[in-house]
């Protein structure tokens, strides 16, 4: 599993995957890691043939007994069915995922994790160095959908938007927006339900200042590219099945 740091501060924030030992029938993933002085978040941790490598790369960055959090941003098994693994690892962590899924998560093995509970509005994760504020992206694909947005490393972690299917050997970040358009569009199309939803995601995030868009699966847009990818996504028309 590959490890690229996208942003070092008084904290850090880490990305894995590119996972070139991947079964062919599972589909690539990003998970993201928040690292403080005493505290460690890891968002959208991965599905549960995952677990093994993924908790070996944590540990390359911190001690078990400091991973405090784990967040889901939807009910999807490819980044949440490690969770009965992670709750026999982490008795002592708090899982931060939608109010509305809370039933259908603790099916993948929810125990001993504490489940805190997120409102349709939204809300915040404190990690001391750092409060993270967790952004409603609902519909997007999922009916209760939440991002995490970092104001102070400008980092928006956008799920399953931005997403782009394609080998683990790609790039990390987006070379050429042009040609990677065609690597979303029917990602998008198919699988973004609302062109209402969308426009209220689309006005709420504009609103937000963004260095890097790193959503679920393939390359993180920075820059200007994340610009470019609104605009594109804007004019889309999505909910097509065809």
């Amino acid at each position: 599993m590959k490890m690229t740091n996208i942003y070092e501060g008084s904290y850090q924030w880490v990305m894995f995957g590119r996972d070139v030992n991947k079964p062919d029938k599972i589909i690539d993933t990003n998970q993201y890691m928040v690292r403080t002085a005493n505290r460690c978040l890891l968002i959208d941790p991965g599905g549960v043939e995952l677990f093994a490598p993924m908790l070996a790369a944590v540990l390359h960055y911190t001690p078990v007994d400091q991973i405090t959090d784990l967040f889901a941003s939807h009910q999807d098994p490819d980044i949440i069915s490690s969770l009965g693994l992670w709750d026999q690892a982490l008795p002592n962590a708090k899982l931060h995922a939608s109010a509305l899924w809370e039933g259908f998560i603790r099916h993948f093995g929810c125990e001993s994790i504490e489940y805190v509970a997120i409102g349709d509005g939204g809300g915040s994760i404190d990690l001391d160095e750092i409060t993270l504020q967790v952004i409603p992206a609902h519909y997007m694909h999922s009916s209760a959908n939440f991002n995490i947005y970092d104001p102070q490393a400008k980092i928006l972690m956008s799920g399953d938007i931005g997403a782009a299917l394609e080998e683990p050997g790609a790039p990390i970040f987006v070379d050429n927006f042009d040609t990677h358009v065609e690597k979303m569009r029917f990602f998008h199309q198919r699988w973004m339900p609302s062109n209402q939803a969308k426009r209220v995601w689309i006005d709420r995030v504009r609103e937000l200042d963004i260095d890097i868009l790193a959503p679920q699966h393939g390359r993180m847009f920075k820059g200007d590219d994340v610009k470019r990818f609104l605009d594109w996504f804007e004019s889309l028309q999505v909910g097509i099945a065809v």
